[in-house]
């Protein structure tokens, strides 16, 4: 592998430019995607039943129908429906980051606001009744009170569900955007070295994967030892 990456530097910037393009589309996705998650789990803890349906249906399309498929859908069916206008600016500010990255952010939104969902239901009922008897509006002693609680109790499934939004932003590949496997192929292309070009991919993954795991379980320690 080393001596792939010494035959042309410039295989050295493709991926390191890859890598970046990687690292924004997961940081852009993983935040859009927690906030949007956040607002789900709210929503579908209200008491109107219209919005809980609504929810549900969202949650059950996104968790039902494969990653790759809602990329496609995202960057080949919605820019048909918009208007011309729009559709020229989307080609002209980097369309394939931009719609792989909306719908990477819906994909792991239906996956969080459940593991949220499930930290929320885990809290005693008491939670609630303390934040009324304060004079707290649901929204108010969800905000301050219940969703902190909820995060620290849905942070180990979050981890994972970060691991597998991380992973998947390579299939933004499929529709062009120029993350860390498009650039592997390009380099198997002009190199037909196939599997050093892949394992070089491979052992980025690895290594930002390993690193994502131990900020997941030093976070977790540190919730557990100050909830001890």
């Amino acid at each position: 592998m080393k001596d792939l990456l010494l035959a042309n530097p410039d295989y050295v910037s493709l991926l390191l430019h890859g890598l970046g393009v990687t690292a924004k589309l997961f940081a852009a996705s993983w935040v859009l995607a927690m906030l949007l998650a956040s607002l789900l789990m709210a929503v579908r803890s209200t008491s109107v039943r219209w919005a809980q349906y609504a929810v549900m249906l969202f949650v059950e399309y996104h968790r039902n129908v494969p990653g790759l498929v809602q990329i496609f859908v995202w960057y080949f069916g919605v820019p048909q429906l918009l208007p011309v206008d729009m559709q020229r600016w989307i080609n002209r500010h980097d369309g394939e980051f931009l719609l792989s990255c909306i719908a990477l952010t819906l994909y792991a939104a239906a996956y969080m606001s459940e593991d949220l969902r499930s930290g929320l239901r885990s809290l005693p009922r008491g939670q609630v009744d303390a934040a009324r008897s304060l004079g707290m509006t649901y929204p108010q002693s969800l905000r301050l009170i219940l969703l902190p609680q909820a995060l620290r109790a849905a942070l180990p499934p979050l981890v994972n569900q970060t691991l597998a939004l991380f992973k998947a932003t390579s299939l933004a590949m499929t529709v062009g955007a120029a993350e860390l496997m498009h650039a592997a192929r390009q380099i198997e292309n002009e190199t037909y070295r196939t599997f050093e070009a892949f394992m070089i991919a491979s052992a980025c993954y690895l290594a930002v994967s390993w690193t994502l795991m131990g900020v997941g379980a030093y976070a977790n320690r540190r919730f557990t030892a100050a909830k001890a």
